[in-house]
């Protein structure tokens, strides 16, 4: 994996991780192979979904026109 995108996602903080996690679309690049891997596992490490991040996210998002 390239050191780029390593550094892009440990840039993430966990809220925007959890946000990506719950609404990127099916496939999105950083779920993908190597990089799916680091990113749960880097996700994990900054504590996951939380009761509280979850709550603040919600369930729906209104896509961008």
């Amino acid at each position: 994996m390239m050191e780029e995108l390593k550094k892009y996602i440990n840039s993430l903080t966990q809220e925007e991780m959890a946000e990506l996690w719950r609404f990127a679309p099916v496939g999105h690049y950083l779920f993908e192979g190597e990089a799916g891997q680091y990113f749960a596992k880097v996700f994990q490490e900054k504590g996951g979904m939380t009761p509280k991040i979850s709550k603040k996210l919600g369930w729906w998002r209104i896509p961008n026109d």
